[in-house]
């Protein structure tokens, strides 16, 4: 039974906590070092699965502790994000140079901020989360997750504006 439920319930989401570990970390090896961990204590900890009521927000909470506690030994600076294309109707070379660049850009801002609005911020904008699935995600009430987005948003908006003047 434990292992069918690890197979069906906890490898299918080993790919967004790889993404969630780099999106912290900033790095590939200790990125799949995290996930590794993540999923060898989960094995762990078997025996409390099922007083578990949201098992992939247990999961990212583990991997989101695990993640800050290796940079924190390690006196890292914090995330570099996975951000890619989604693509427009107009596809022209000049477009998606424009679209690369914005997107480069945000990314080199959202690396500025301050590690809950940038991890809020990862997971709602690039991961899909719901707010709620954040809220359980990070272990933070909901009311903060939509002030760590708002203020995220907003410090991204103004940055940009602000370089936007300059160019």
């Amino acid at each position: 039974m434990s292992q069918d439920f690890f197979t069906a319930s906890i490898l299918p989401i080993k790919n967004k906590l790889y993404r969630f570990a780099l999106s912290i970390t900033s790095d590939t090896t200790e990125a799949e070092d995290i996930v590794q961990e993540v999923l060898v204590k989960i094995w762990q900890k078997k025996q409390e699965w099922d007083q578990i009521s949201n098992m992939e927000a247990w999961c990212m909470r583990m991997t989101r502790n695990l993640s800050i506690d290796k940079l924190r030994s390690k006196h890292k600076k914090v995330v570099e994000l996975d951000v890619t294309y989604n693509g427009s109707d107009n596809h022209t070379p000049e477009n998606i140079m424009q679209t690369k660049d914005t997107l480069l850009h945000i990314k080199k801002l959202m690396e500025e901020l301050p590690e809950k609005q940038r991890s809020a911020m990862q997971l709602r904008d690039i991961e899909d989360y719901s707010y709620q699935e954040i809220s359980d995600a990070l272990d933070i009430p909901l009311s903060q997750v939509k002030i760590y987005l708002f203020r995220a948003r907003t410090a991204i908006r103004q940055k940009m504006l602000k370089s936007s003047l300059y160019e």
